[in-house]
Parts: structure tokens; sequence; C-alpha cells
């Protein structure tokens, strides 16, 4: 007679990895980085610690498998394009957006470079800089300067967000900061104050896209 499966098993079968992972993600959201610890996340999930090791070894690994699937998400999110110009700049957007709403996961891509969901964004990128009819030769060249741009410029634009106080108002902010730059030496930061009208009335996500034109416009040039 075949032994009826252990109490364990059917609760971790239950769980599943799926589970765990969404509700790390909301964790991390919450708490950041530092507040995703095995016995927080088995509280959010009315379970047991040793339900979850069933599923992860460790944190590393959740982290990485949380992030995975926030890229995954953005990226199935990112509507087709037949022109492969507008599609990166929606690739882009979509990670940019991405790191927006979850910022750790800017630092996990920044922390894991060649992990899957690193991979993911440059596979993307990458055939899409073949449709453009880039020489071979340049294909890692242009794939590799619009996927280190798309990340650094989208964990900055997550770091500044959490360098201003949520009840400060953005416009007042960068108001401030404009007035700052105008009154530096003339002499040492000529650019910065001449530019600073230009901080006070940009718009994040379009002076990032401008950023990716600038790349593909370079691109372009390998063609």
């Amino acid at each position: 007679m075949a032994k009826a499966p252990r109490r364990s098993e059917r609760r971790e079968d239950a769980l599943s990895r799926e589970r765990i992972v969404d509700a790390a993600i909301e964790l991390l959201d919450d708490e950041g980085e530092n507040g995703l610890t095995f016995r927080a996340l088995a509280t959010r999930l009315a379970t047991g610690p040793g339900a979850i090791y069933w599923h992860v070894e460790n944190k590393g690994e959740l982290l990485v498998a949380a992030t995975d699937a926030v890229v995954a998400r953005a990226m199935g999110e990112v509507r087709t394009s037949t022109k492969p110009r507008e599609a990166i700049r929606r690739i882009a957007l979509g990670v940019f957006e991405a790191v927006d709403a979850h910022p750790w996961v800017g630092a996990q891509l920044s922390r894991a470079p060649w992990e899957t969901a690193t991979l993911q964004i440059f596979e993307r990128i990458g055939r899409q800089v073949e449709a453009l009819g880039v020489r071979r030769s340049a294909h890692f060249t242009s794939a590799s300067a619009l996927l280190s741009y798309i990340i650094a410029v989208s964990i900055q634009n997550a770091a500044n967000g959490r360098l201003v106080d949520s009840s400060v108002n953005r416009a007042d902010y960068l108001e401030a900061e404009a007035t700052r730059w105008k009154a530096l030496d003339a002499h040492e930061y000529a650019f910065t104050r001449n530019v600073a009208p230009q901080l006070a009335e940009h718009d994040d996500r379009a002076e990032f896209l401008a950023g990716i034109d600038l790349i593909l416009s370079g691109v372009a040039a390998s063609t």
C-alpha cells in the first residue's frame, strides 16, 4: 500500500515558487532589499520558512528570481512595432518604468549584470539592432551601449526619486535646484549655469528617450 504524502510536501506544493516570488516582489516594494528576509516572507505567506526553502535556497536566488519576473513582465507589456527604432524606444521605456516602480530591480541589475533579467533586455534590444541593418561587427557594441544607458539612467532616475521627499512638489524642487545652479561661480561652472533653465523645465522620460535617440543616431552611422 502506497504511503500517504507527507504533510509538509502538500503544503510546499500548494505554496509554489511563483507565489513565493510574487510575495517577495511585494515585500521588496514595501520594505526594500533589507526587509526581504525568509522570516518576513513566511509571515506574509502565512507559512513556515522551511516551506520557502523547499523552493528557493537563499536570498540571492530569490532576488534573482524576483528581478527576472519583473523584467519579464515589463518586456511582455512592450507593444510590438514594425519599426526597430520605435521598438527600442518602447523596450527602453519599459525598463525605465519597471525600475521606477521597483527601485530594487535597478540595484539587482547592476549587481548581477549578466543574469537572466539583463539578458532578456539585451536579447530584445539586439534583435532590433539587427533589424536596423547595423553591420554584424557593430552588433555587440551597439546593443551594449543601449543596454548600459538604459540600465544606468533608469537606476539614476529611481535613485533621484528616493532622494526627494514625496511631499515635495517636483516643479518646486527643480526650480530651487535651477536657482542654485544659476548662482554657481560663472567661471568654474559656465556650462552648468547656462543650462539651468533646462533643468527646471525638463521631463525625465522625455530626456531619457532623447538620450536613446542620440545613441540610435550613432548606431545608424554604423549601417
